[in-house]
């Protein structure tokens, strides 16, 4: 890890007071999440047919069973734990200055860290809802069902609560992540290959002057960030927080 960049990294945290964080799928493969696009990532493996075309709203609609069969297998993750990312955000969250977390990731595990203002892009898989009824299950009423999940109130199909290809992201989610991105003085871009729209393009409300950027591999945004760190996102963040004096 390149200790300069983490040592500017916890300088600028100490003196800020409304960061916002963007993150996406790097920010859970440190909690055995596979991300989507890498060398091991799920656009990489064999299925019958491409995750982008099984995770889409027409798939869903006209092949519901083997939509749940690749979804139960490769989107649920119950052994996953917060990683060192997660639990150093919401620590920055608990001592006021951290203002957001804007996540593309769907596995609720900045909530299971403890941190309380999280705008989930895409939606969460530990909320699932009946098409009829409305009524809500979680993750392991979906990963204990046999076959399509069915509503144990009205017998309808359940559909997780996330985005779909083929599908616009919520209105009030989105508008919230443009308002304290507008807003922050500080932005923490981590985990994301900054290439999935229109959830990429929220960094372009960003307004102030440190910009930064933690990712493995690069990315077309890496010559507008103020500080580029291509490192462990978990470990960056853990190292900066300790020398802002955050534990």
């Amino acid at each position: 890890m390149d200790n300069k960049k983490a040592a500017i990294l916890g300088e600028w945290i100490k003196q800020s007071d409304n960061i916002v964080f963007f993150g996406g799928a790097g920010v859970s493969t440190e909690s055995g999440i596979p991300d989507f696009r890498s060398v091991d990532g799920l656009y990489n493996q064999k299925y019958d047919y491409p995750p982008e075309e099984i995770l889409s709203r027409s798939f869903f609609c006209n092949n519901i069973s083997e939509f749940y069969r690749f979804y139960k297998d490769k989107m649920l993750y119950a052994e996953a734990a917060p990683n060192r990312a997660h639990v150093a955000l919401a620590r920055l969250e608990q001592c006021g200055k951290l203002k957001a977390v804007v996540t593309q990731n769907i596995d609720g595990l900045h909530h299971a860290a403890g941190s309380h203002i999280v705008y989930e892009l895409h939606g969460s898989v530990h909320r699932n809802y009946c098409i009829e009824c409305h009524s809500c299950f979680d993750a392991d009423y979906i990963r204990n069902s046999d076959g399509i999940p069915a509503c144990d109130k009205c017998g309808h199909l359940i559909k997780p609560d996330v985005v779909l290809y083929q599908e616009g992201l919520d209105s009030n989610i989105l508008n919230n992540s443009i308002k304290a991105i507008s807003e922050a003085d500080m932005l923490i871009v981590g985990g994301t290959s900054l290439s999935v729209y229109p959830a990429s393009g929220l960094i372009e409300y960003f307004k102030g002057d440190k910009l930064v950027l933690i990712n493995k591999s690069t990315t077309s945004y890496d010559s507008h960030a103020d500080l580029l760190i291509q490192d462990s996102i978990g470990e960056v963040l853990e190292t900066a927080c300790e020398i802002a004096g955050i534990k």
